[in-house]
């Protein structure tokens, strides 16, 4: 009967783990699209900048 337990308290304990797991993977993947958001959007900004300042 002891054993059912350890297992449970373990099973609680990966479930804990794979939650924080989880929860970084979803930290990390969010500020990888932001700061590939914002360099694209300063690519974009860049662009326009240098084709207003082209001479023509």
């Amino acid at each position: 009967m002891s054993d059912d337990g350890q297992d449970s308290a373990a099973s609680q304990d990966r479930g804990r783990e794979t939650e924080a797991w989880k929860e970084k993977g979803v930290i990390l993947r969010a500020s990888i699209y932001i700061f590939g958001t914002h360099l694209f959007a300063a690519f974009v900004w860049l662009l326009f900048y240098v084709g207003q300042h082209a001479d023509k």
